[in-house]
């Protein structure tokens, strides 16, 4: 059940960094090093989701 939790945890932090990332996007003078670190994150969530997922098979 911890790495449910984990996973949901993990997912909420990856739709909000999604919703950011829109967001930054949209601005015309947006911050293209800020862009990449957002979207660096986002990946790093959605391998770790992935290796969980991955370790309930």
């Amino acid at each position: 059940m911890a790495i449910d939790a984990r996973i949901r945890e993990l997912g909420l932090r990856h739709r909000s960094l999604d919703r950011a990332i829109e967001d930054e996007a949209r601005h015309p003078a947006f911050d293209d090093v800020k862009l990449r670190q957002m979207k660096r994150q986002k990946l790093k969530l959605k391998e770790e989701i992935d290796t969980l997922r991955g370790s309930l098979n």
